[in-house]
């Protein structure tokens, strides 16, 4: 049994790269056929975009922003050009945002992610994610029997009956958060019912931390973890290698400077924004709203993709001072301003029952004339005065936050 669920994986880097940007025109000039695109890619020729330079100069649409799209223009805010009897599934997630389901095999690319963490085919799968409205428990039954499994769709909670399909069909695989995975051994023990059969796990939906990553160890299970959204499915995961997650195939992620589409530079903590080269339903730089950072090198798994720290928080900042709102955008405006500035944060405080601005600026050349000149586009750009502290060059953390609110 080879260690890579096919030569994708282990492609050379430049040629991956080469790959995904000879389809990406095309994906455009499909994506071009749903109305919202062609109004906002609109003037674009997708024959030009054939680099990572070139996709940056395309506008970024924010997960953010698809509630108020989608009910717009329902179902799906004129992102979707095929009818909906094209599709498998139709979905909805809190927000509510639409999702549709294509109808190929493996549609939400994660049978990849379960081969990595030591699936295979003709395991039994019990599978602990939501099948009621939502596409969580769908993505990994598809990806789970795209892989060849056997999936028994529990879904969550039940603990009693969960037991009962545990020792009749001893599944060997469990997907499903780390949370339940956590209640269904404990309540086991409780209990006295043997679920020793479940050897292998992949989590996804909720932090995993190092003790309970320990604890599930202990109790005999390899657990890994997933980074994946009901937009685009699987976006990374972790593999034997335990060092970061590895970037899903056929799919671009850039890491941006939050609240623009800037890239931010090599191991610098921003926020993922994804391009899919799925034709049917496309998605052109999707800024899902987490924050990461690119990890050097590749993994010592042998797979070649880009590879991820994993989820670092959330890049939508936004906080409201004196009653106004400040979001990250201002502060990239800022930064705009005054490129010869380095990393920028702005700290919220209260003093003597108000609420107080300070912008920390990154800088090799402090002076009052610089404080001034900041000062005022402070105030210019959020329209609230502040104040601003200049600190060397590499003296604010690494850590994608832009807006930190300290009240």
């Amino acid at each position: 049994m080879t260690d890579h669920y096919d030569t994708l994986e282990t492609r050379e880097p430049g040629i991956r790269e080469a790959e995904l940007f000879s389809k990406l025109p095309d994906v455009l000039r499909k994506a071009l056929a749903a109305p919202a695109y062609a109004d906002r890619l609109k003037g674009i020729d997708p024959a030009t975009v054939t680099s990572r330079t070139a996709l940056a100069e395309l506008p970024v649409l924010r997960k953010s922003e698809l509630p108020a799209l989608h009910k717009a223009a329902p179902p799906f805010g004129g992102f979707v050009a095929g009818p909906l009897g094209s599709f498998g599934r139709l979905f909805t997630s809190p927000g509510p945002i639409f999702e549709p389901e294509p109808v190929h095999a493996d549609p939400w690319r994660g049978a990849r992610a379960l081969f990595a963490a030591g699936f295979r085919p003709g395991d039994v799968v019990l599978n602990t994610f939501s099948y009621h409205l939502t596409p969580g428990g769908f993505i990994f039954d598809a990806s789970a029997r795209a892989l060849g499994c056997a999936v028994i769709p529990a879904g969550p909670g039940n603990t009693e009956q969960q037991f009962e399909l545990i020792e009749a069909y001893r599944p060997v695989g469990y997907s499903g958060t780390p949370d339940f995975l956590k209640i269904l051994l404990d309540a086991a023990a409780n209990a006295g019912r043997d679920v020793s059969s479940i050897k292998r796990a992949l989590v996804s939906g909720a932090a995993f931390p190092k003790s309970l990553q320990d604890e599930v160890k202990a109790r005999g299970i390899d657990a890994y973890q997933a980074f994946g959204t009901a937009d685009l499915g699987m976006v990374a995961f972790e593999t034997p290698a335990r060092e970061g997650m590895v970037v899903n195939e056929d799919l671009i992620m850039e890491i941006v400077r939050p609240g623009t589409g800037d890239p931010v530079a090599p191991g610098d903590v921003g926020e993922i924004v994804v391009t899919s080269l799925d034709p049917q339903h496309p998605w052109i730089r999707l800024a899902l709203g987490d924050l990461t950072a690119a990890l050097p090198g590749a993994s010592p798994c042998g797979r070649t993709n880009m590879r991820i720290k994993g989820w670092m928080g959330r890049a939508d900042q936004t906080t409201k001072v004196k009653g106004m709102f400040v979001r990250p955008e201002q502060i990239a405006e800022i930064g705009k301003r005054h490129p010869q500035l380095g990393r920028l944060r702005l700290v919220v405080t209260r003093s003597g029952e108000s609420d107080v601005m300070t912008l920390k600026a990154e800088t090799v050349a402090a002076s009052e004339v610089l404080r001034s000149e900041l000062a005022a586009t402070l105030r210019s750009v959020t329209k609230l005065g502040g104040n601003v502290e200049l600190v060397g060059a590499g003296a604010l953390p690494n850590d994608g936050k832009v807006i930190a609110d300290e009240r």
